[in-house]
């Protein structure tokens, strides 16, 4: 069955709303999940302290403008909130626009491409896990206006708002990272999301936390 039956195939009574069993691991939703996700991401506040105090003033003294960047994301259950990361690209990039994940691009600060190839200018994410507003592991958030185009093309994409986005998830660690500029990259990464979403653990989101750390150290280039 290819991915675009396979997501029809999942699609929801009418009136089953977001966080109804069974189409939402009871994990994702538990005291276990936040508690693992606040314990771990203060711990890693804690011990990454100093190198986050350093690539602070490296992106400060490299170019001009703020040290992060907020754009606005889709969390759980559609809410807007404001996704921080280290800023890579030079003050004047526009917000707006199909945006992608390069870690080689005019608009890309040199010292932003060296964030994204390890993916540290997403580290204070960390923030946004211990104010609720993100998950450790859960379905990458994307831009506002990529949500907003998706969602009207592509059935089941609202899943995806069942719960807390992640810093990390299933799909990026399977293969389905980086640009999703057509329907059917689009199509790959829900198929994994939701997956995860109906089949979420403690012991999963450790094997993806391992799984990402992998990436990140031995990729050549994890944008």
């Amino acid at each position: 069955m290819d991915d675009a039956k396979w997501l029809a195939a999942r699609q929801p009574d009418r009136d089953q709303t977001y966080g109804s069993a069974p189409l939402v691991s009871s994990y994702v939703g538990s005291r276990s999940k936040r508690a693992f996700d606040v314990g771990a991401a203060i711990l890693l506040l804690v011990l990454l302290g100093p190198m986050l105090i350093m690539l602070a003033i490296a992106v400060k003294a490299t170019s001009a403008g703020p040290v992060i960047f907020r754009q606005r994301r889709y969390g759980m259950r559609r809410q807007v909130f404001w996704i921080l990361k280290f800023r890579s690209m030079y003050r004047q990039t526009p917000e707006h626009g199909w945006s992608h994940r390069s870690c080689w691009s005019a608009h890309v600060t040199g010292l932003g491409s060296v964030l994204r190839m390890a993916s540290l200018d997403e580290l204070p994410q960390l923030l946004n896990v211990v104010r609720g507003e993100m998950s450790l592991i859960g379905p990458r958030p994307h831009a506002v206006y990529h949500d907003d185009y998706f969602m009207n093309r592509i059935p089941q994409y609202t899943r995806r708002f069942s719960i807390r986005p992640g810093i990390t998830g299933l799909a990026q660690v399977s293969g389905e990272r980086g640009e999703t500029r057509t329907d059917a990259d689009m199509q790959r990464r829900l198929v994994l999301d939701i997956w995860y979403i109906e089949n979420a653990s403690l012991l999963l989101d450790m094997k993806i936390l391992v799984a990402t750390a992998h990436e990140v150290l031995f990729s050549k280039c994890a944008c």
